[in-house]
């Protein structure tokens, strides 16, 4: 894993990795996970972008976090981290000083073919129609393709515009992730160097009439299942991952447009607190239950549980 990808990973913001984690976050404290607490002994420094528990001396920043409260090792951290958070994680292969060479930004001209004419597989097809019941043609307008690489791991490409349909980075999901005989080491997402991968779906914001209401998913997924539900919807990764150019992108439909803001959290701790986040940013948007039993939207959708 490279030096550069690892610097990234220690440099998300340290609260929000925790209330990923499912810590709940105030003040720059919560009760640590790391031995029975219940006065919020763990403290987060967000200058130094590391977390310390004053009773039982658990300390470190956002990698320690994942591997100590997971149980993970440091490559399987980093690869959790990535997977939550859009960030690319490569394989670290040592380099001499005079074999470094730096990163190239992303090359949408190499990648805008794929989606120019998308295929999808029978494992693709599987996933978006039978197991998330997702309508063709938002299949269509998203541009989703599919590839197998060398050693049989199928992959589905979803690619990410700016508004004005210009590729600004692109996002493979392995279809093979977790099933039974697929490789361990084979990480659930990937992402080429200097993809862009915030909000997705920004094409729709083009079509939006005054007044109409745009909902905000957690994923891909289930933006393309509000999408297949007739609704116009955006997806984050992540609050903490806006850029102030998102967030001023979203303000400004509010402000020109009168669009109202709404979403459907996931039925989690996470999601809720998300859901917060994104409420401090956009402050009319707007809570809507899932049906009982529903872990997301996508799911919901799914199980043909939309009124």
């Amino acid at each position: 894993m490279n030096r550069e990808t690892i610097q990234q990973l220690r440099q998300l913001p340290v609260e929000g990795v925790a209330e990923r984690l499912g810590l709940r976050v105030t003040r720059h404290k919560s009760l640590c996970p790391f031995h029975d607490d219940h006065h919020a002994s763990l403290t987060f420094n967000v200058r130094r972008n590391t977390y310390r528990c004053f009773a039982c001396d658990a300390h470190g920043n956002t990698i320690d976090l994942v591997m100590r409260h997971l149980h993970k090792d440091f490559p399987n951290a980093c690869r959790w981290l990535a997977d939550s958070t859009n960030i690319i994680v490569e394989e670290y292969r040592p380099q001499t000083p005079s074999a470094v060479t730096p990163l190239k930004p992303f090359d949408a001209l190499r990648y805008a073919g794929f989606f120019e004419r998308p295929w999808l597989s029978d494992e693709a097809r599987r996933f978006l129609f039978e197991e998330r019941g997702i309508d063709r043609r938002v299949v269509r307008w998203c541009r989703l393709t599919s590839w197998t690489d060398r050693h049989g791991t199928h992959w589905l490409q979803t690619p990410y515009y700016d508004t004005e349909w210009r590729l600004t980075g692109m996002q493979s999901r392995n279809l093979d992730y977790g099933k039974a005989g697929s490789a361990a080491d084979v990480p659930r997402f990937r992402f080429p160097y200097g993809s862009r991968c915030s909000v997705y779906n920004l094409p729709v914001t083009a079509l939006l009439r005054e007044g109409e209401p745009l909902y905000i998913t957690e994923g891909c997924s289930d933006c393309w299942a509000m999408l297949s539900a007739g609704h116009k919807a955006v997806a984050i990764p992540s609050a903490t991952l806006l850029s102030e150019a998102d967030k001023r992108l979203l303000r400004g439909l509010a402000e020109r447009l009168g669009t109202t803001f709404h979403m459907f959290p996931d039925r989690d701790a996470p999601g809720e607190r998300l859901f917060m986040q994104l409420r401090e940013v956009l402050p009319g948007l707007c809570h809507h239950q899932l049906a009982e039993g529903a872990k997301d939207f996508g799911e919901m959708f799914a199980a043909g549980r939309i009124a």
